[in-house]
């Protein structure tokens, strides 16, 4: 018997803490619990939802939908060769806690994506990226099961289609697979990368290049800019840096020289989202219950008693102001449901 519970709370499974009722809830701790859903007449009606960490959503108050809390376990080196490491990881285990274990076995590669929050299986949906990497760039490949009929499937790191915070997942497959196993390629040649952010900087403090200074660096910097979900509730980076053609870019850096953007290709530039909605006035500044953080105005947050109707107004007030001063359009972030 599947432990399905009903009208079941998710206010303490999103980071933001905004208040949403599934209407039926499971724990999936094994994946043969998949083949006992897709054969069940009741559940096969509703839609599924896949909840990882909770860390990049914006619910509504009534989720009428089979929410699985993915909670498959485990952590192991699966093989290596001459040039690379291989491990494999549970879609349920916590991605911080993983990037951590592997440096602490030797294992470099990931050390710029730490205190990320969330959960394995979530990072490839997202492409989750930070100073200047991303999760494509050590994915090898990864085990998901069809929610229709619970056949597993590998995919290589081509087939996810990675983009920029984007892949298969968020798009073409959105709610038809489960990420039950991801196998990263750790090279064992690496080269740090530092030049993102301040994390020169505090690697200077610490004085030590290794990978596992890099990774406290990137602590330190996430933790003196961005707010603990478990004092105020937010979703990380809320809008994704908007990426521009080279005129549009111009344009902008010649009524603002500060500007701040990265090249992005041949005829493309990323601008800092963070930067555009500074200018725009909205460090720092609320509109109901919610607002822009005051230290990292990339981060929305909660003040207590939020809803999605009250995200849904603080972004569409950001984006108009954003629009009009500058020209430029930014997306959302997180998945809403």
């Amino acid at each position: 018997m599947l432990p399905i519970q009903s009208n079941f709370s998710l206010q303490h499974a999103n980071t933001l803490g905004l208040p949403a009722i599934a209407r039926h809830f499971l724990r999936l701790t094994d994946t043969q619990q998949l083949a006992e859903l897709c054969l069940d007449p009741v559940l096969n009606v509703l839609p599924w939802r896949i909840l990882g960490g909770g860390s990049n959503l914006v619910l509504a108050d009534e989720i009428n939908a089979l929410v699985i809390a993915v909670e498959l376990k485990g952590r192991r080196l699966l093989k290596e060769d001459d040039d690379a490491w291989y491990i494999t990881a549970a879609a349920g285990e916590n991605w911080h806690e993983f990037v951590q274990w592997t440096l602490a076995q030797g294992w470099a590669g990931l050390e710029n994506l730490s205190l990320i929050p969330g959960t394995v299986g979530a990072a490839p949906v997202q492409n989750i990226g930070a100073y200047g990497v991303e999760i494509k760039d050590s994915l090898f490949e990864l085990t998901a099961y069809r929610l229709s009929d619970g056949q597993a499937r590998v995919f290589s790191a081509a087939e996810c289609q990675f983009a920029y915070r984007d892949s298969c997942f968020k798009q073409a497959e959105a709610d038809q697979w489960l990420i039950a196993e991801v196998v990263f390629r750790l090279p064992k040649i690496t080269s740090l990368k530092t030049n993102y952010g301040d994390i020169e900087q505090e690697l200077q403090v610490l004085g030590q290049r290794t990978a596992q200074a890099v990774a406290q660096a990137v602590i330190h910097v996430r933790q003196r800019k961005l707010p603990d979900p478990a004092v105020m509730g937010n979703a990380g980076s809320f809008f994704k840096n908007p990426i521009v053609s080279n005129a549009l870019r111009a344009s902008v850096l010649a009524a603002h020289p500060e500007l701040v953007s990265y090249p992005a290709g041949p005829a493309h530039y990323k601008l800092a989202a963070g930067w555009l909605i500074e200018r725009a006035g909205w460090k720092g500044r609320q509109l109901g219950p919610v607002g822009m953080y005051q230290k990292q105005a990339l981060v929305l947050v909660n003040h207590g008693g939020a809803t999605q109707h009250d995200v849904v107004l603080l972004t569409q007030a950001v984006q108009a102001d954003v629009r009009a001063q500058f020209g430029v359009e930014l997306e959302a972030e997180p998945v809403w449901w």
